[in-house]
């Protein structure tokens, strides 16, 4: 099927999910017909939509710059269809232990001084014991310290780990739902979309911001696409930062050799993601070595305005900083100053 062959799956409804806790909540703001709709738009007016709707809520020349670290990478259990991490793929990724305060400490430190205003701490896990959560909400007091935003992506919590990382002052949790949820089960056998959402439930309990998005490119029809936005954007409240990743494939991965997707998809679901959560910042995410400068160029344009900014994406490549910068200079684009306590 072609990545834009919406034919096979029309007859197919895609429902939104919610939280068991919120079963009852309001009529949904977007129906995945209406995000179709904004998808099929001719690419001038999309745009001009999406930029209209960003220039209401925010600075159209400053981008948020959020540095990621893997401090504990491999030997995940899940089988993710994309991720080298996971145990049960032959990827070249070795298992590690959890890095200690000092290291992190270092990265924080240089993240800062290279621009960054939010520093990420990702770690390959199904779910934190929760002696894992204590080490982390460690990590998490020394980046307060520097004045850094803090954001951690762990997989799954329950409420009383939301409660104590939220204790120690993490500002962000990221837990992303991939893809629509019709779509899931292709991608990942080990969890389903419940826990995702209850996860995220948990998070909004314990009153942290949510860092929600998704992964494009994954042999996903545009109603899937659409599927995937609609599910974030009903959540209530919709999630105050949206990373849009697309596909990076590794072999050794079932998805490696997945059709690539149109660059100008990809831009499209950028401007899709602005339209439809208007105060949301929207991450440019993984993918972005994979595409040209113009690509990122329109992305910006369509209402993206934080980055990923450092070499690696916890074990992925990314544009090293010096190249993002003069990117953002020849754009006219400034960072983001720091909003953190």
């Amino acid at each position: 099927m072609s990545m834009q062959d919406n034919t096979a799956v029309a007859a197919q409804p895609i429902q939104i999910h919610k939280p068991r806790a919120a079963q009852s909540a309001p009529v949904e703001r977007w129906s995945v017909a209406d995000i179709e709709a904004l998808f099929d738009l001719p690419f001038p007016e999309l745009m001009h939509r999406a930029q209209t709707v960003h220039r209401e809520h925010f600075n159209p020349t400053e981008v948020e710059l959020a540095t990621l670290l893997s401090i504990k990478t491999g030997g995940c259990p899940e089988d993710c269809g994309y991720c080298p991490q996971s145990v049960h793929y032959d990827t070249g990724v070795d298992a590690t232990k959890m890095m200690e305060v000092d290291a992190v400490r270092e990265a924080a430190l240089a993240a800062k001084g290279a621009g960054a205003t939010r520093f990420c701490m990702g770690a390959a896990w199904r779910a934190p014991k929760d002696r894992d959560v204590e080490k982390v909400a460690e990590l998490i007091r020394e980046v307060k310290s520097l004045g850094l935003e803090a954001c951690c992506t762990l997989g799954m919590l329950n409420e009383n780990q939301a409660k104590e990382l939220k204790d120690a002052g993490l500002d962000y949790y990221n837990h992303n739902l991939d893809t629509a949820p019709e779509t899931y089960g292709r991608i990942i056998s080990t969890r389903d979309y419940q826990d995702r959402l209850d996860t995220l439930d948990n998070v909004r309990k314990a009153g942290m911001s949510v860092c929600c998005g998704g992964i494009v490119g994954m042999g996903e029809s545009r109603r899937e696409r659409a599927g995937l936005v609609a599910q974030i954007a009903n959540l209530e409240p919709y999630p105050e930062s949206v990373p849009i990743n697309e596909l990076v494939q590794v072999e050794g991965t079932p998805l490696a050799g997945t059709d690539k997707l149109d660059p100008f998809e990809f831009v499209r679901t950028i401007a899709v993601a602005r339209i439809t959560m208007p105060k949301a910042r929207v991450r440019l995410s993984a993918g972005r070595q994979q595409m040209g400068e113009a690509i990122q160029a329109l992305c910006f344009l369509a209402g993206a305005n934080s980055i990923f900014y450092g070499d690696k994406l916890l074990t992925t490549g990314n544009p090293d900083v010096d190249r993002d910068r003069e990117l953002l200079e020849r754009l006219g684009l400034h960072a983001r100053h720091s909003h953190a306590a």
